[in-house]
């Protein structure tokens, strides 16, 4: 069985929209998710997460099962609209005091906790008036991540101030796939700048509330490679990289964007919303980083493509039920690059997983060997990585529990743990076992 360093995280992962459900209850606003899944044609069967896996009132059960399995930290979000069913204004208390049972669970069960403050979840009152294409949604939401603060600021371990910006900004509002479901490169671009202007005022607010846990931001990072050594390929991936990697990393780290991507991006877009004195506010520091990784693209030059001028290749077997390649040195690669190109600084892998088809037995048993697999050679990655030096810390597992998967509805199944939605029974799979062993060994 592989070794990890003294003190390594082994985690899990969840977020609020996901598996809380209770969308009506205790206060709850409406959030861009409520609104996006009731558009006909954009999610699975049109499937919501006004219910998902119950969560909410299933929190002991839950909690209960993270013991079970013997992790040693729990990452999950906080609902905005619990918090600001309007977006800012009144404090719901009703929902801060679930987010207080929570934390006092994973506490009293000696897990620690990871509190993502954005996972995608934007009261829909705020997207009324523009949303994150509006400037002064950041400073709504780091109201929010103050009110948060105030509330929990001794209990959590790690405060995560976004998950995944990217998605937000271009699945969001380049591609339509995901909430808010807008089609515009300016769009996603101001949105994009927003969300890390956001983040470098929640790193102030926390600052300021003295939280005792570390801060920091979760990106999702994909491993790029040209199709061929041609000059076209190598610049089409260029862009890819620097719109999915450098268009985060470079503000975050170095407090500029790259200016490749801003030249490229100028001839096709409005950029004035990126004020660059909003830069030394997103370059705030950090005391982690976490990335997320599913993807290795191959890329080819695509002139044809209006956005980028580039495609990605059909990916290869080995896939993923949801036809996303298994690409353990892709994880790799990215937490290397991270290590040595940017400045030092502790990792976590805050999500990694995959969607397989599985099911329960006769039995009553859900074997999921190729999610065992998938997660045994991705651990492997991280546990050599850690050998050689890079500074990484904790691997959570995406995800917990099966949940509503976005667009996907509930098609897809990531988590360890099965849950049957028409009863919302759990039980854990093999992999959940294996990972108890895992972490039995260390």
């Amino acid at each position: 069985m592989m070794k990890f360093p003294e003190g390594f995280l082994f985690g899990v992962a969840t977020a609020a929209y996901q598996i809380e459900g209770a969308a009506d209850e205790d206060g709850r606003g409406r959030s861009i998710w409520d609104t996006f899944s009731r558009i006909p044609g954009k999610i699975h069967h049109g499937d919501t997460g006004d219910i998902a896996c119950d969560h909410y009132h299933r929190l002991d059960e839950d909690l209960d099962l993270l013991t079970d399995i013997g992790v040693g930290a729990y990452r999950f979000s906080v609902a905005w609209p619990r918090i600001f069913p309007e977006g800012c204004g009144a404090v719901n208390q009703k929902g801060l005091d679930f987010y207080k049972r929570l934390v006092d669970g994973l506490r009293e069960r000696s897990i620690k906790p990871m509190l993502t403050l954005y996972h995608w979840d934007l009261p829909q009152m705020l997207q009324d008036v523009g949303g994150w294409t509006n400037r002064d949604t950041a400073f709504r939401f780091a109201e929010f991540v103050a009110a948060v603060a105030e509330n929990l600021q001794d209990d959590v371990a790690q405060w995560v101030t976004l998950n995944e910006p990217w998605c937000s900004a271009f699945v969001g509002h380049l591609e339509g796939r995901h909430a808010p479901g807008e089609e515009s490169l300016a769009a996603a671009l101001h949105a994009a700048h927003h969300l890390l202007l956001g983040h470098g005022l929640a790193v102030q607010a926390l600052r300021a509330a003295n939280v005792s846990g570390e801060i920091g931001l979760t990106l999702n990072l994909s491993d790029v490679t040209p199709a061929t050594e041609s000059a076209a390929d190598l610049a089409a991936t260029a862009r890819i990289d620097g719109n999915e990697n450098r268009w985060f990393l470079e503000p975050v780290f170095r407090g500029s964007y790259p200016k490749d991507m801003v030249d490229w991006y100028a001839k096709r877009a409005d950029l004035s919303p990126l004020h660059e004195a909003d830069l030394a506010i997103i370059a705030a520091p950090l005391d982690f980083l976490g990335v997320n990784y599913y993807e290795q693209h191959v890329v080819r030059a695509e002139p044809s493509d209006q956005i980028h001028g580039a495609a990605k290749l059909a990916p290869t077997p080995p896939l993923t039920d949801a036809g996303v390649p298994i690409r353990p040195a892709g994880l790799e690669h990215i937490l290397r690059r991270v290590s040595a190109q940017y400045r030092r600084i502790p990792l976590y892998v805050t999500e990694n997983g995959a969607a397989f088809h599985d099911y329960i037995t006769p039995e009553g048993v859900v074997d999921d060997p190729e999610r065992v697999s998938y997660l045994e050679r991705h651990f492997a990655v991280v546990a050599e990585c850690a050998s050689d030096g890079v500074d990484v810390r904790g691997y959570f597992a995406w995800s917990f529990l099966d949940n509503f998967e976005w667009a996907e509805g509930y098609s897809r199944r990531f988590g360890i743990v099965f849950v049957d939605f028409g009863t919302e029974q759990r039980i854990l799979k093999s992999s959940a076992r294996w990972y108890r062993q895992l972490i039995a060994a260390q």
